[in-house]
């Protein structure tokens, strides 16, 4: 062991040779020992024997403990003038492979070392625990699968019974020192993790793969309000650290928010963590449907050798009709106005769900998504404060609360360049903007819902002996339509070719939109100009809709009824006149 007192510029020895000091050309491998001619590959092996783990207590300067490859461990007291050496650990091989060493971070007489003897064919999880400085050990590696190498170990800053293990096979944690370790599933592979850190003013878990890539648990804190009793609840919902309150950037061209622009598939960028307030829960038992409930007592008895019964046909059909399960999220304000529901993972354990601090967006239903929209715009963000969310679960329509509500706080993170309107201000614009496309939206589906009615009207009319003056009135509603839709949207050929001309509901609320859905600041005058003309002109469109909707077409599907026409959209199934 050597130390430098000068970042690494001069170095100076502190120990002698910690290992056995065996020459590994002379160590037996398969059985006998080889010839100097024979086959080795050294140049990029490590020279055994080494020190391969070194740690020093955090509480303690100049307690310092050190692990080898070839099963020593040694102690020292005073910063390396004298060491003592620990030749044996319990029920594990005298070669064993120190793989991590780490002084508590709480205790000063307490260290953990984690060893593994893989090269004589023992592939064990092996997690030792001293409380007296290396004097005894105790195993705590307790339910580690078999087979699970462990090659690291880090423990909590702040909670000295939560232990992260980095293993062959994935990471795991323990709530209770070592009696019980639980895998850490989620998105990571299942790969060896050769190495574990804690960033501790994040609180975040950071693994290193034996698959070259890096892998983060963004804010472990929940696991610290664990307990076995809690794990035994059928739910928990833990507290909610404060959410910064910001504009995500957007690099230019970046429309799908992956972080890599213009750059191409070569330009390597990870993903940042979830924008927003982060929700964590945990379940202890799934929620089912009814076919998934079926089909798990079908498999036990079928693992059984056993006859599966029939369910009969009404309960299949029920399973058919079902609303599925869902957890729901609900995000209000102190005033209890719900301002977001979010719907989230149903299975059993630990899972996340991000609000990103913002209302839903009003946009009217569409039986599919709009495929051509070049950018998607959020919904209003929701102003700096305090706000609650609760859980609940939804099983077959019916919602059910669970657990108690936490309170969290939105917290801005920087000061506006520019003097403007206060954030609760600018919110009460954007929720009016919002408004204005709820709106807007809804009178667009619903000119392109009667467009749809009239012109089935028109094809329909073709296999009917029904009067020729129907079709003219069809023909005429279609016309009424398509001239509110260049209200509500612009004529698309003058669109085409920059025509100019004049500006329609759409582009003036797209031009309000653009102006402030990445922005804090607002509004100008000028958008709040853009926002009153488009609202006086959507009055008067709305009640041109609203007659065609309410009187127009409801005459025509009479007449249609009363000369026994073939169905089509919005009629009933009259049996006429």
């Amino acid at each position: 062991v050597w130390r430098s007192d000068d970042r690494g510029d001069s170095w100076t020895p502190i120990s002698g040779d910690l290992s056995h000091g065996r020459d590994r050309l002379q160590e037996p491998m398969m059985g006998r020992v080889w010839s100097i001619d024979s086959a080795w590959d050294l140049y990029a092996m490590s020279v055994y024997g080494t020190v391969t783990s070194l740690s020093e207590s955090p509480l303690v300067e100049g307690l310092l403990y050190a692990g080898t490859d070839d099963g020593r461990i040694h102690v020292s007291e005073n910063g390396g003038a004298d060491w003592r050496a620990v030749e044996r650990l319990p029920d594990v091989s005298d070669d064993f492979f120190v793989n991590d060493i780490k002084a508590d971070l709480h205790d000063e007489d307490t260290v953990y070392v984690v060893v593994d003897d893989h090269k004589s064919g023992d592939f064990s999880p092996y997690i030792f625990k001293s409380s007296n400085r290396g004097g005894t050990w105790v195993n705590i590696s307790a339910n580690l699968p078999e087979r699970h190498i462990v090659w690291r170990i880090v423990q909590d800053h702040e909670q000295p019974n939560l232990l992260f293990a980095g293993t062959e096979f994935g990471v795991f944690f323990t709530i209770d020192g070592g009696k019980k370790w639980v895998k850490l599933a989620g998105a990571a592979p299942t790969i060896s993790f050769r190495d574990l850190a804690i960033q501790t003013r994040e609180n975040d878990l950071v693994g290193a793969t034996f698959g070259r890539g890096f892998w983060i648990l963004d804010d472990y804190t929940p696991l610290r309000q664990v307990t076995n009793e809690s794990l035994e609840e059928e739910n928990i919902l833990f507290p909610v650290r404060d959410a910064p309150w910001y504009i995500p950037k957007l690099p230019l061209g970046d429309f799908e928010y992956n972080g890599k622009s213009s750059q191409g598939d070569a330009f390597f960028v990870a993903p940042n963590p979830p924008f927003g307030a982060i929700f964590t829960y945990y379940l202890n038992e799934g929620l089912q449907s009814a076919e998934e409930a079926r089909r798990e007592k079908e498999k036990a008895i079928e693992e059984e050798g056993g006859d599966t019964p029939y369910p009969g046909w009404d309960a299949l059909r029920d399973e058919e009709t079902e609303d599925g399960p869902a957890i729901v999220l609900t995000v209000s304000d102190l005033d209890g106005n719900i301002i977001r529901k979010i719907e989230g993972p149903v299975e059993a354990g630990f899972h996340r769900v991000a609000w990103d601090l913002r209302y839903p967006l009003s946009n009217a239903w569409a039986p599919e998504p709009v495929a051509d929209q070049w950018m998607e715009i959020p919904g209003p963000l929701a102003v700096p404060g305090t706000y609650r969310v609760s859980l609940a679960k939804r099983v077959d329509g019916e919602t059910t609360p669970l657990g108690e509500a936490q309170s969290f706080n939105v917290v801005s993170i920087s000061k506006s360049a520019l003097p403007g309107a206060s954030p609760e201000q600018m919110t009460a614009f954007v929720l009016r903007v919002d408004e204005l496309n709820r709106r807007l939206s809804g009178a667009k589906a619903a000119v392109e819902t009667m467009l749809t009615e009239s012109r089935s009207i028109k094809e329909t009319l073709l296999r009917s002996s029904a009067p020729a003056a129907l079709r003219e009135q069809a023909l005429s509603i279609e016309k009424e339509l398509l001239a509110l839709q260049q209200e509500l949207s612009g004529n698309e050929r003058r669109a085409l070719y920059n025509s100019g001309g004049p500006v329609s509901i759409s582009g003036r609320l797209e031009a309000v939109v653009i102006g402030t859905f990445r922005s804090t600041y607002g509004p100008t005058p000028n958008l709040e100009q853009n926002v009153d003309i488009a609202e006086k002109s959507l009055d008067g469109v709305s009640a041109e809709i609203d007659r065609i909707n309410d009187e127009v077409l409801p005459e025509l599907r009479s007449q249609l009824d009363a000369e026994n026409v073939p169905w089509t959209p919005g009629r009933g199934i009259s049996a006429g006149d």
